[in-house]
């Protein structure tokens, strides 16, 4: 190389100090977000960051180092995972499975009489902790950067899983210059109860299998060939031990304690539960595992038990080892929240939104701290995958707020008589109403499609109706939708305008005055506008713009009631889908039949011929709306659009033409400046609306 490109080389490196800084800032950043749950810069910037670092790092490869936060997604496709030895080996902890005050004293008893304590001497100081569900895991750090994680294996080899590791946003890649030359942070990697629910959301949404619980989620996250999926799937981690640590001397503190350990680590940026503590003697252990019992459904993670570990390290080490368990050590289980019991029925439910639910009936059985009856299935899929049918002896779950739910079948073996009934299939029609029970393309749920006339949706159908953009009935509430519902003074929905001021005086909390403003209220509401009727009759995928332009095309409510999907189909913005579930609702009678009792008690609108195809000074436009406009509301401002023939959009984007801003604008008119988007006031919009250009 000569001397000039030598030169032209090194001037292209980029700023060494620069690139570090990158990374500590990140790290920091990574840190704040995912283990102290205190984010302080938004997301996009912490996306900037990582984009720039990864740009730097693919433009100059020799740059990347293995605590890069950039290396937490990717990684090759392994073939199998490679075994790791443990330098200290991962052993288990003796189970006490007497769940109840007298596993915690028989600890205490047994630890004091192998130091020979008696009853004279002082009580024992413990460090308690939860037993998280999930999985073992040893990370290796080397001079503080993190170079391998292994499984527990069977407690001496394991697996090298360190590309899916490094994934989980909490576990930090790089420790600070206080830490040994060599250590190994022993804890548990596990999954969050909602993380689990969504993930298994997603899974039946492509039609795929389901996780059984958050468990078997992580275990099977953990030991992902491809670290590309792994990292698709939410895992988190609590730290809770050391494994090798380099003599004192070497470099590191030296802990007099587990609660002292356990302090550092977290000072370390490693994640330690909240609900650690010590505790002193059998009493405040038992205290300690009957308040943990109580949390135990509202946490956001599952355990089966708490783990109690003498504080002192030096007795650790006086106690030793029994049968390759700690002495010092044991984990206090909690009663099972997965337990089998027999299928004695499955029925069907409607939710308030008409979705249909198979739920099976089951022979009473306690777990989870509560006697179980039914367990959802999900949906017809769910039901048929897991084959759970009438008769079968299956596994039930209950973990937290969760519902309970059928884990798996337990097949009685070939010689055994089965007593099976018949494959579950869902009903085509509501079992509330007998409304005609649909499930669109690309949906794994049934719906009920008399969403005006089911029982089961009566609430929800009155909500809708009586909504600010729909016919607004001012003031009434879904406390009061409640009451009205609840004390059966309302069946269907025009029974509203039945409503007298005696009957809703009579209600709690109902006084004279509000009966009369309510009752003024929906007077008032009997004047409204085709669109909005029509959004309000709840008619599945009929959103505001759609009721518009159903509205705009028509002219008529009879035409539509009337219209073929044919003829649906030639509406505007309106697909196969959305024209038959206007068919659909309009061919129940009793929809049918609710319109016209809303239209005998004086619900009207003006009505004419379909509107004509003409261009219209918006077409072809998107808007969206921030801030507070001086003369007009933002759904002021949305309805003059729409009837100019432009949209209203939520968020700004490339795609938006407008955005049209009042005062106290916020984020929405930054981003429009960033990405160049033309601002408008009020008056600007006007005219435009006016035919302006």
């Amino acid at each position: 190389m000569v001397k000039e490109d030598l030169f032209a080389a090194r001037a292209e490196l980029p700023d060494l100090a620069h690139v570090e800084q990158l990374r500590r800032l990140l790290h920091e950043h990574a840190h704040r977000y995912y283990v102290l749950d205190e984010p302080s810069i938004p997301d996009a910037e912490y996306d900037r960051l990582f984009q720039e670092l990864q740009a730097i790092e693919l433009q100059h490869p020799e740059l990347l180092t293995p605590d890069s936060p950039t290396q937490r997604v990717g990684g090759k496709v392994l073939d199998q995972f490679a075994s790791v030895r443990h330098a200290v080996p991962m052993l288990s902890i003796r189970t006490e499975t007497d769940t109840q005050a007298s596993g915690a004293r028989n600890f205490d008893a047994r630890v004091r009489r192998e130091l020979g304590l008696d009853e004279s001497a002082p009580v024992l100081e413990y460090v308690a902790e939860p037993k998280f569900d999930g999985l073992a895991i040893n990370l290796r750090y080397r001079r503080g950067v993190l170079v391998q994680a292994a499984t527990r294996g069977d407690g001496e080899v394991g697996e090298d899983v360190t590309q899916n590791i490094r994934t989980i946003g909490q576990i930090p890649l790089r420790l600070p210059a206080a830490a040994p030359a060599v250590l190994e942070v022993r804890g548990e990697v596990y999954m969050r109860r909602d993380d689990f629910e969504t993930l298994n959301q997603k899974q039946r949404e492509r039609d795929q299998k389901t996780f059984v619980n958050p468990r078997n989620a992580a275990a099977g996250a953990v030991r992902q060939l491809d670290p590309a999926i792994a990292a698709q799937r939410p895992l988190s981690f609590f730290a809770y031990g050391l494994g090798e640590v380099t003599p004192a001397d070497a470099g590191g503190p030296e802990f007099d304690t587990h609660w002292d350990l356990l302090q550092t680590l977290k000072s370390w940026g490693f994640p330690v539960s909240s609900l650690v503590t010590k505790a002193q003697g059998a009493t405040e252990l038992i205290a300690y595992h009957e308040s943990i019992a109580r949390l135990r459904d509202g946490l956001g993670f599952d355990i089966d038990g708490v783990v109690y570990k003498v504080n002192s390290l030096a007795l650790q080490r006086r106690l030793g080892f029994v049968t390759r368990e700690p002495r010092w050590a044991v984990a206090h289980k909690f009663p099972a929240q997965e337990q089998l019991t027999t299928v004695l029925a499955i029925d069907v439910q409607v939710g308030r939104t008409g979705k249909l639910t198979p739920v099976a009936k089951l022979a009473p059985v306690f777990v989870g701290g509560v006697t179980v009856t039914n367990a959802t299935l999900h949906n017809e899929d769910e039901a048929r995958r897991k084959d759970v049918r009438v008769g079968d002896t299956v596994i039930v779950r209950r973990a937290g707020d969760v519902i309970p739910e059928v884990v798996s079948v337990v097949l009685p073996a070939p010689s055994e008589p089965s007593r099976r009934g018949p494959i579950f299939t869902m009903p085509r029609q509501c079992p509330v109403c007998g409304s005609t029970a649909v499930r669109e393309e690309g949906e794994v749920d049934y719906r009920c499609s008399g969403g005006l006339f089911c029982s089961a949706q009566r609430k929800q159908a009155i909500l809708h109706f009586a909504q600010r953009r729909a016919v607004e009935v001012e003031g009434l509430g879904e406390k009061l939708v409640d009451q009205l519902v609840d004390g059966d003074v309302i069946r269907v929905l025009p029974d509203l305008y039945r409503l007298g001021i005696t009957s809703l005086a009579s209600l709690d909390r109902m006084a004279d005055k509000s009966a009369q403003n309510l009752v003024d209220a929906l007077q008032k509401s009997k004047q409204t506008t085709l669109p909005r009727f029509l959004f309000g009759l709840g008619i599945r995928h009929v959103g505001e713009a759609t009721a518009k332009e159903l509205a705009r095309h028509f002219g008529r409510l009879d035409a539509i009631m009337d219209a073929s999907v044919e003829q649906l189909l030639q509406v505007a913005d309106i697909g196969p889908i959305v024209a038959q579930s206007v068919r659909t609702f309009f061919d129940q009678t009793h929809n049918r039949e609710v319109v016209e009792q809303l239209r005998a008690c004086g619900v009207s609108w003006p009505e004419g011929a379909a509107a004509p195809v003409t261009p219209k000074p918006l077409s072809g436009k998107t808007f969206v709306i921030t801030g507070t406009l001086p003369t007009m509301s933002r759904d002021e401002a949305k309805d003059l659009i729409e009837a100019a023939g432009g949209k209203v959009a939520g968020s700004v984007s490339k795609k938006t033409t407008f955005v049209v801003a009042g005062s106290e604008a916020g984020s929405k008119l930054d981003k429009a400046r960033e990405l160049g988007v033309a601002v408008l006031d009020e008056a600007g919009l006007k005219e435009l609306l006016n035919g302006g250009s």
